[in-house]
């Protein structure tokens, strides 16, 4: 039977091989900024199945606890930490970059990545 982590780590790697595929083989722009996006959620659960701990117990230390007990049944809070401010900065640099992107089509009239690369206006600043 497979583990939950063996689980999580095999879906955080195709997660992260789709992400970087989208990045370098596909033309549409929005297609890009979603294959970043599955590279960063690939990272997050990577780091959040790196802190997981089999029959692991919350990282919270109550008054009955033992503190040997405790150090060794305890998950790694730092992972869930770290995941948690990438989850919060993933999401305005995606903002940001879906942003760009309808300020690229208003501008240009495509999502094209060649056809915008090769623009000669691309560069300049125009206001239309």
């Amino acid at each position: 039977m497979l583990s939950v982590q063996l689980g999580a780590l095999i879906t955080a790697a195709l997660l992260m091989i789709m992400g970087t595929v989208a990045l370098v083989y596909l033309d549409n722009v929005v297609k890009k900024i979603i294959g970043a996006a599955f590279i960063g959620d690939g990272v997050n659960l990577l780091l959040i199945s790196l802190g997981y701990k089999v029959n692991g117990i919350t990282y919270i230390f109550l008054q009955n606890m033992e503190v040997n007990n405790f150090l060794g049944q305890a998950s790694y809070p730092l992972p869930f930490a770290l995941v948690l401010t990438s989850i919060v900065i993933g999401a305005s640099t995606l903002a940001v970059m879906l942003a760009m992107t309808v300020v690229l089509y208003k501008r240009h009239g495509t999502l094209s990545a060649s056809v915008l690369l090769n623009d000669k206006r691309f560069g300049e600043d125009n206001n239309e």
